[in-house]
């Protein structure tokens, strides 16, 4: 029995990397368990491998990357408050007031597509 999702290699070239972005897009939602729920579990994979080889993420600090990256995306603060569960925080935190928890750290690094490692900066407060 032949399965009418497409068969996805390594990410080599923009088109290709276009081509998986949108179809993260459409199976995101997919439901646990479901063959579309693995392809979006292959695809997160395959689009974050291709991004740590060619993209250069600027050298600032974490809050100013999560501000870049939800521009990229089109986020607000809601969004980052919607997977993290607490507007407050997230306010707190993007405006440089309270400090990146870890639980924070991994929410934001899986919806903004920023490896862990350059959430984990240290970066002043504001008193």
């Amino acid at each position: 029995m032949e399965l009418n999702t497409p068969k996805w290699f390594l990410i080599e070239t923009e088109k290709e990397y276009n081509e998986a972005l949108q179809r993260y897009e459409e199976v995101k939602f997919a439901p646990k368990g479901t063959e579309q729920h693995k392809e979006k579990l292959l695809l997160v994979h395959l689009i974050a491998t291709y991004e740590n080889q060619t993209s250069v993420l600027p050298d600032v600090d974490p809050i100013e990357m999560i501000k870049i990256r939800m521009e990229d995306f089109g986020y607000k603060s809601a969004d980052l408050a919607a997977v993290y569960g607490d507007k407050g925080t997230v306010s707190k935190v993007l405006n440089y007031k309270q400090s990146l928890s870890l639980n924070m750290i991994r929410k934001f690094s899986e919806l903004l597509k920023i490896p862990p490692v350059n959430l984990l900066k240290e970066y002043p407060l504001k008193a």
